[in-house]
């Protein structure tokens, strides 16, 4: 006769998923301890009865309505029962390898040409459903680890994770000559997709990473495309280059025009004229360098204009014009030397005394003091007296 088995308890390591129990042999007092992170499911004949959580348990009817029915109606409540048990891990299992099989082709939404690509990285996976994963994918076996699990779904698993792969990039939303930078997004995507076709087999998808992408690389038109690609990108950033550098150059010869014209103002106040007087100056000298009126007509000048700019630079000469004509100003009056007396203009002799008048020191008309022998007034142009 079978032994009977009065302690029921998961002897399994943290990678195996599915465990089932040795003994299938039972008695009505047989206790079922289910560690956390556990769900011990019992099967009789192919059928889950029931399943149970964390804690211990002791198989009665107050305890296990379902099974102790089932027990009274097969046994009568007294003799052993036969009954499989399956402990679950329900951990999360992180570090599950895989892979496309074969290249998924799709067509390029940028250049309208096929390519073929694959990819493979790591997922991890929760049971979020114990019986229907017994139901659906064990079946008979004893023991199962997730990579194992892994294998049994890679069926299903590559002919969605090929559609949606194709169906993603076939999108326009990553190209295959930028993927390496949007991995993480690409990941994303996928993973939001295939969450349904986990949980149909009560598998809860956690992690989902693509970590590496087969590309066509070595393939004429791959790489045509793929030059070209590299083309168009290079020639818009040295488009974005080109216009950077103009709205520099711009920036640059506005403020050396606004340092240039600040110096220009500072020159004008420091030396006292004004801005239309300046020009009126610059008008001045291009038309003293014509022979004619004629040739200021060619050099766009009217004769409406240049009565305009003799009033400018007539207002703005002025002062300078006055400091250098002569002046009309009275003779300095003249004392003789020997008496005293004041002399007439011009006189040659002291009508007091009779004394010869030696030569004037100063000039008779403007009054200039000469300091070194001449016939001519140096200022005024005034014949000297003898």
């Amino acid at each position: 006769m079978p032994k009977i088995t009065n302690v029921i308890k998961y002897e399994g390591d943290a990678r195996t998923l599915i465990w089932k129990h040795p003994c299938e042999d039972f008695n009505a007092l047989t206790q079922l301890i289910v560690h956390e992170s556990q769900e011990a499911i019992f099967l009789m004949n192919g059928e889950a009865l029931d399943s149970f959580g964390p804690g211990r348990y002791t198989l009665t009817d107050e305890n296990t309505p379902v099974i102790g029915r089932v027990l009274k109606r097969a046994t009568g409540g007294e003799s052993p029962f036969h009954c499989e048990v399956y402990f679950v891990n329900k951990t999360e299992q992180p570090g599950l390898c895989f892979g496309t099989d074969s290249r998924v082709q799709y067509m390029d939404p940028t250049y309208n040409f096929p390519i073929e690509l694959g990819a493979s990285g790591e997922l991890s996976l929760r049971v979020s459903d114990a019986r229907r994963l017994l139901l659906r994918l064990v079946g008979t076996t004893r023991t199962l680890e997730a990579q194992q699990l892994l294998g049994l779904l890679r069926g299903p698993l590559m002919a969605r994770l090929k559609s949606y792969l194709a169906e993603v990039m076939g999108e326009g939303v990553f190209s295959i000559f930028e993927l390496d930078a949007h991995l993480t997004d690409l990941s994303d995507v996928l993973r939001e997709r295939l969450l349904a076709d986990f949980a149909a087999f009560g598998l809860s998808l956690g992690q989902f990473y693509i970590t590496t992408v087969a590309r066509p690389d070595g393939e004429r038109q791959y790489e045509q495309f793929k030059a070209l690609h590299l083309r168009r990108f290079t020639e818009v950033e040295e488009a974005r280059l080109r216009q950077a550098v103009g709205v520099i150059d711009a920036e640059t010869e506005a403020q050396k025009t606004q340092i240039a014209a600040e110096a220009r103002a500072k020159r004008r106040e420091t030396e006292g004229y004004t801005w239309a007087q300046e020009r009126g100056f610059d008008v001045a000298e291009k038309a003293a360098q014509n022979e004619s009126a004629g040739q200021l007509t060619g050099l766009g000048i009217g004769l409406g204009a240049m009565s305009g700019v003799g009033q400018v630079v007539g207002g703005a000469l002025s002062g300078a014009m006055d400091s250098t004509k002569p002046q009309n100003t009275a003779p300095v009056q003249q004392f003789c030397e020997n008496c005293g007396a004041k002399l007439a203009p011009d006189a040659a002799f002291c009508e007091a005394c009779g004394v010869r008048i030696a030569a004037s020191t100063h000039c008779a008309t403007c009054g200039y003091a000469f300091t070194r022998p001449g016939k001519y007034c140096p200022k005024c142009g005034t014949q000297r007296e003898e």
